[in-house]
This record gives structure tokens, sequence and C-alpha cells, in this order.
């Protein structure tokens, strides 16, 4: 006896649409009151919506989602997630815009051992883009640097009165905590911008 057919919906913020992946569950079969909608980000599985839904499947119910990365963005994860699913819950998995992915039809060896290598694929290539995607961003911060671009907050301007209030810390008229709350910082803030100042001011005598 078949079980009961699930449908995980994933967006990442309430601003997307979930309409096509509904529509895509509505076309394959789900019902309607087994298709769980997250309207969260897919960094990790530690989604209320997708672990109770894990929850509620039993041996021979088929878990459907439109794509891979509805899953989750993590390929290792995801990776690890199919494993749990599948092997150990028993539970099919079929993901629509991949046809190989689908154990609900490929239940005999050769298709589970076609589902776990294009899974292998998969990782692979998600890991060569992300550090595709890593080595664009060096280069490209490697650029501006080189261009004289600061990464950071930008430095706010010292406060009125700061070298003033710092010469007359330095002759003892009041205590650096007492500086501090002149000028309206935290005596740690007052200390790194005095260093910043004196090395500054070391600068352009060199």
């Amino acid at each position: 006896m078949s079980g009961a057919v699930y449908g995980y919906v994933r967006v990442s913020t309430r601003n997307q649409r979930e309409d096509r992946q509904l529509a895509a569950m509505r076309e394959y079969g789900v019902a309607e009151k087994r298709i769980v909608v997250e309207k969260q980000s897919g960094k990790d599985f530690a989604r209320p919506g997708y672990q109770s839904l894990l929850r509620q499947l039993r041996v021979g119910d088929t878990l459907v989602v439109q794509s891979l990365d509805r899953l989750g963005r993590s390929y290792a994860e995801i990776q690890e997630q199919w494993r749990v699913i599948s092997k150990e819950r028993g539970v099919n998995i079929v993901v629509l815009d991949m046809p190989l992915l689908n154990t609900r039809e490929h239940t005999e060896l050769v298709g589970r051992l076609i589902s776990d290598l294009v899974l292998q694929l998969l990782s692979f290539v998600a890991e060569t883009e992300r550090e595709s995607i890593r080595e664009r961003q060096r280069e490209g911060i490697d650029a501006a640097k080189a261009r004289g671009v600061r990464f950071g907050r930008p430095r706010s301007e010292l406060p009125e009165g700061f070298e003033e209030t710092v010469e007359a810390w330095r002759r003892g008229e009041f205590t650096a905590r007492e500086a501090a709350q002149r000028l309206g910082v935290s005596r740690g803030t007052f200390f790194r911008r005095v260093s910043e100042l004196d090395i500054k001011k070391e600068q352009g005598r060199s």
C-alpha cells in the first residue's frame, strides 16, 4: 500500500511568491492539506515548517519539491537530508525539475544509484561555483583596495574640541573618563581615537 504524498514549498522572503511551486505541487497531485509552505532562508534546515513536515513522514510516504534548492542552499546538508529521508526513514523523494531525482519511480538499486550519483555531481558543481564566487570576490576586493577604496564602516569625524580635550587630559586636568564624557564618547572610543590621532601626527612628521 502506497503512503501519503507531501509537498514542500519554500521561498526565501515574505515578498517572494510561491505560486509557481504551488501550481507544480497541484499538477503532480499533492493534496492541498499536505503542502507545507515556508517563507524562510535556505541557509540551513532548522526551519519550523520543514522540521514539522519531517515528523509527519512515515515509511512509504513521498516528499515532493519543485527543485533541489527549495530544500536548501547547502548541498552538503542536502545530501545528508537526502540520506536520512530516503535511506533511514524509507521515504521517497521527488524533485520535479530533475526527473532522475525520483526515488518513487526508481525503487530498484540502479535507480537509487543514479540518484546518488546525480547528488554527488550537483554537490561538486555547487562547491566549485562557491569557490569561484569566493575567488571573484577576493579579486574584486583586492582591485578595489588598489584603487584606494576603503571597506568597513565609514570613520566618523572627531568630536569638536577633541585635540584640545586630549591635551588637557595629558596635562592631568581631568581623567580619561571625564574627557570621554566631555566629548560624548565611551572611554574605549576615547583611547582608540587618541591612538589614531597620535599615529596620524607621527605619519605627518615622517
